[in-house]
């Protein structure tokens, strides 16, 4: 990533409007934020080129695609430095969906979808256990979802809208 750059109000408006639908055209998006769409162009390909934009994500409702279990999963590391090379091995399973490095009792929290409880166990027997470093797992299995958000940025305030 290059230098720190300051995100001015265009900025932060236009990032307001993509967290909040990232199909939006840029056209429209320019019309709301009173500039040209030239300018909503340049200011992405810009956050993008810093890295702070870094791609679009389709939200997607896994359970009407049959996989109905969402599990978080705490690993325990025999010892930090085989950090990398357990991600590595858990990146390769496709059921492990995020992985975050953390301070407190587990070494590595984990996110995994999967069709049923079966599906959820094979993948922790007979994949996420067997991977060298990992000295033991805990599984808490997720009974709803009450909702997941992207941070907001500041409120647009429409006045045609």
């Amino acid at each position: 990533m290059a230098r720190n750059y300051e995100l001015d109000d265009t900025d932060r408006k236009i990032l307001a409007l993509l967290i909040d639908d990232a199909k939006t055209p840029y056209t429209e998006i320019a019309r709301k934020v009173h500039v040209s769409g030239g300018t909503v162009h340049v200011r992405m390909a810009r956050l993008e080129e810093l890295g702070i934009v870094q791609g679009a994500t389709l939200k997607i409702d896994y359970q009407k695609l049959g996989y109905g279990v969402r599990a978080f999963l705490g690993i325990y590391l025999q010892k930090s430095s085989v950090y990398e090379g357990v991600v590595k091995a858990l990146r390769e399973i496709p059921e492990v969906v995020s992985i975050d490095f953390t301070t407190g009792a587990y070494g590595i929290f984990a996110r995994l979808i999967c069709r049923d409880t079966n599906h959820l166990r094979e993948v922790l027997h007979e994949q996420i256990q067997l991977i060298d470093g990992i000295e033991r797992t805990e599984t808490l299995i997720s009974l709803e979802e009450a909702f997941n958000r992207p941070i907001q940025m500041q409120e647009i305030k429409e006045d045609n809208d």
